[in-house]
């Protein structure tokens, strides 16, 4: 996903050293790939400031879980919070992660970003022998994401969230088409909020 990143860098007419700034600086995977294209329209900074925000909003959730207890000191907290990506996030669903410690976490999130920025960087120096006529490169984003999304099935064993997530996204396309971010997230938001309220009332109930 990197190496497809740097390369789309690349033929975008940005110069190579452009990816490996977006790579240290904001590191956030799929934001970045939207990014390449706000920044080549030259798209105010309200525009990117609403993007970002609608995309990476589901870091809200990651923060939920992740094992941020552990994480102690101001400065490793703020970088941790910093490098909170979908990668990190998706190893430490199992239970078992909440008693990793600091050092455990802090190296996940640094090898994570090492990899990201070395995989970009090489992407967008070779970005020049890969012809313009080769496409379908933004698909990395897709693949990478059923990935996670595979896998945290497979480690929390919960059908009706992926479930929900489907359907929310589908009735968000079928309604709002092209814009339909802003409503498939609302309504699983909701869901997610409901289902909460739900078994921590049955929780009370059993208490």
């Amino acid at each position: 996903m990197g190496v497809a990143f740097g390369v789309l860098v690349a033929h975008s007419g940005l110069e190579w050293w452009w990816a490996t700034v977006f790579a240290t600086v904001v590191f956030a995977g799929s934001l970045e790939f939207l990014l390449i294209g706000l920044v080549t329209a030259m798209a105010p900074l309200t525009q990117v400031a609403v993007t970002a925000l609608l995309v990476n909003f589901r870091h809200v959730f990651y923060a939920l879980s992740f094992p941020m207890h552990q994480v102690h000191g101001p400065l490793a907290k703020t970088y941790s919070t910093f490098a909170l990506t979908d990668e990190a996030w998706a190893l430490t669903t199992a239970p078992e992660a909440q008693s990793w410690s600091r050092r455990r976490i802090l190296a996940i999130q640094v090898t994570f970003q090492v990899n990201w920025v070395a995989s970009v960087t090489l992407g967008a120096l070779g970005g020049g022998l890969i012809p313009d006529s080769v496409v379908g490169l933004e698909f990395a984003v897709i693949a990478f994401f059923l990935v996670l999304a595979i896998d945290a099935v497979r480690a929390t064993r919960s059908v009706p969230i992926p479930l929900a997530a489907v359907a929310s996204a589908l009735m968000g396309h079928g309604l709002f088409g092209t814009q339909m971010l802003v409503p498939a997230l609302t309504v699983f938001t909701a869901f997610l909020l409901i289902r909460y309220a739900l078994r921590r009332g049955k929780g009370d109930q059993d208490v």
